[in-house]
């Protein structure tokens, strides 16, 4: 599946096989869970992020990975979004450090 990432001006395409998001069930699984406790999203404290916030932090974990590189973990946190929001067409990067700001396109 492909995840549509804008980040500044920039589209890209990631291409997250079937296999790695398969792979990672328990691994998607142990995210929500650890979002079921609470997250901080920039300023505001989120006590039960729902399915729309949950897609932002992991945005911004695809925003990180991919400023370092960090090719397996873009494939894993852009699996998570396919795999909760398979209707999803783009994901816009907030670059700001604004959680909040980015947008998940279904």
């Amino acid at each position: 599946m492909i995840l549509k990432l804008t980040i500044d001006d920039q589209t890209y395409d990631i291409d997250v096989p079937e296999q790695v998001m398969h792979e990672a069930q328990e691994f998607y699984a142990k995210m929500d869970q650890d979002m079921d406790k609470g997250w901080q999203m920039s300023r505001v404290w989120v006590e039960k992020p729902d399915l729309y916030q949950r897609c932002q932090i992991v945005a911004d974990r695809v925003f990180g990975a991919f400023h370092t590189e960090n090719t397996r973990m873009v494939l894993l946190m852009a699996g998570y979004i396919l795999s909760r929001v398979p209707s999803v067409d783009e994901v816009v990067v907030d670059t700001s450090g604004d959680i909040t700001l980015t947008e998940i396109v279904a």
